[in-house]
């Protein structure tokens, strides 16, 4: 595909990452990292690529957000310290990944985001665990961490396990929860993108592209939630995530056929 005509399609990728990004608070990078990853981009390069997007989305939903006070300034602050060790591990696995694997991996992440976001409701109107529990406070700090992981491992953000902490053991409200997780995906995914470049791993061409879109459709996208039906728009595009990962699937278990002597 010539280089030329890939320039519109990163920035309106990039847009469609930050609108959607932005509204539903799971990061752009969830929508990013399989485009990029169709055009056949390296496991380090589709995380460190994403990275730069995710960070121009979640900045720009921080800012907007930032307007409204809904951010709670000091849970971000301490779930992101938890994150951060995670977000510089996950940037080093990127760059030893067998690609084959980084997608059946991403497949299996779209699954459990797309169920997440068609099922949202239920887990919104859950009951809310006690923070005081021990175990509780295990697998809350222990997700931060491992979501830290697949931020720069994907390059996707950890909104989708972000989001759920925040309403399920915290006890936030959506109209909360997301807009904190986006400060929080600011920080991490700024982490995450500094070691992807001190390893040398960004496309920075499509990077800056994807930026541009993403920051621009994050504006949109943060004035146009409270305007749209939410639940109409989880389940599209949590079903486009789910056919998305059926591809990647088909993809790893074709190349596994080619892998496997006869």
């Amino acid at each position: 595909m010539d280089e030329l005509f890939l320039f519109p399609f990163f920035v309106l990728i990039g847009s469609v990452a930050g609108l959607l990004g932005s509204m539903i608070g799971v990061g752009g990078g969830i929508i990013i990292s399989p485009a990029l990853t169709f055009l056949g981009f390296s496991p380090p390069q589709v995380a460190s690529t994403s990275l730069f997007a995710v960070s121009s989305t979640s900045i720009s939903s921080t800012l907007a957000y930032a307007k409204s006070k809904k951010i709670q300034y000091m849970l971000g602050l301490k779930m992101a310290a938890l994150s951060i060790p995670g977000a510089i591990i996950g940037s080093y696995f990127s760059t030893s990944i067998d690609p084959a694997y980084f997608k059946a991996l991403l497949a299996i992440i779209l699954v459990a985001t797309g169920i997440y976001l068609i099922y949202k409701k239920s887990i919104i109107n859950g009951d809310e665990l006690s923070f005081e529990s021990v175990w509780v406070k295990i697998l809350f700090y222990s997700s931060s961490f491992v979501a830290g992981i697949i931020s720069s491992l994907f390059g996707i953000g950890g909104g989708v396990i972000f989001v759920p902490l925040m309403i399920m053991i915290i006890g936030l409200t959506m109209y909360v929860a997301a807009p904190t997780s986006q400060f929080i995906l600011m920080i991490t995914s700024l982490v995450g993108l500094t070691t992807h470049i001190f390893l040398g791993n960004p496309q920075y061409i499509p990077a800056i592209l994807l930026s541009i879109g993403a920051f621009t459709g994050a504006q949109i996208g943060s004035r146009l939630s409270p305007k749209l039906s939410e639940q109409k728009l989880r389940l599209i595009i949590g079903i486009t995530f789910i056919v998305i990962a059926i591809r990647l699937i088909i993809d790893f278990y074709q190349a596994s056929r080619i892998t496997i002597p006869s």
